[in-house]
């Protein structure tokens, strides 16, 4: 059964394919996910379709590889200026809080969250905290995007992010330290720890960030200030 993101993703993808020719529209920027097993670290862009996909997730992979080649038939055949960006993990305000399907930066806010509101002193986070995951607000995605719909050309997707990672269990450290510093973080080794690492390679954004320097006074420093933005979900 095709999961709720992968349907999503599905009909996000089939959306250009109603028109032969999207009328009015001269540049789209289309994001996506990547969600490859044992790509090589940090993930550049030709890792893509080089590896297995993410056996949890390999349907939503799919759909969003369609995407990624949809703007590239667009781009050959009807000489369309659709590129793709693919972001890394984002955050954010307006992120979906729900436990049973956030991932692991609202997730881990609700749980500490939930926890101070019941006195509770002891969080629960699953697996080993060793996983090591690159987090990306969404307020810099946004600026990515618009610096991208300015400035890159490529054909080829271009991936988003920080260039850093931080382990889960930093992360999960970092937030208790925003929302319950007196509470008690508790791995549970017999959850999933998921792929070790997953981090993506953003030197080719970082170039042409640093060759669109002129149309620009300043570059924003891309790796967000986690600790004060995960404090601004919880006001």
């Amino acid at each position: 059964m095709l999961s709720s993101q992968g349907e999503d993703a599905f009909v996000s993808a089939s959306g250009l394919t109603r028109s032969p020719r999207p009328p009015n529209l001269d540049r789209i920027v289309e994001l996506n996910r990547g969600q490859f097993v044992g790509a090589p670290q940090p993930i550049a862009e030709d890792a893509l379709l080089t590896g297995p996909l993410e056996p949890t997730n390999q349907w939503y992979a799919v759909a969003k590889i369609a995407a990624i080649k949809l703007c590239d038939a667009y781009r050959r055949q009807h000489a369309c200026d659709f590129i793709s960006a693919m972001p890394t993990n984002l955050y954010g305000p307006f992120d979906n809080f729900d436990l049973s399907s956030s991932h692991v930066v609202p997730a881990l806010v609700r749980k500490f969250h939930d926890a101070k509101l019941a006195g509770r002193d002891e969080v629960v986070v699953w697996g080993t905290g060793s996983p090591r995951r690159e987090f990306l607000h969404v307020d810099d995605l946004a600026d990515a995007c618009v610096f991208l719909m300015n400035h890159y050309e490529g054909p080829q997707h271009i991936n988003v992010g920080t260039g850093e990672d931080l382990s889960i269990r930093e992360l999960a450290e970092m937030v208790r330290g925003v929302v319950h510093p007196s509470s008690n973080i508790v791995f549970d080794s017999t959850k999933p720890d998921g792929t070790p690492r997953k981090l993506l390679d953003v030197g080719r954004l970082h170039d042409d960030v640093r060759r669109g320097r002129a149309a620009r006074d300043e570059v924003r420093d891309p790796r967000p200030e986690m600790a004060e933005q995960v404090a601004g979900l919880v006001r």
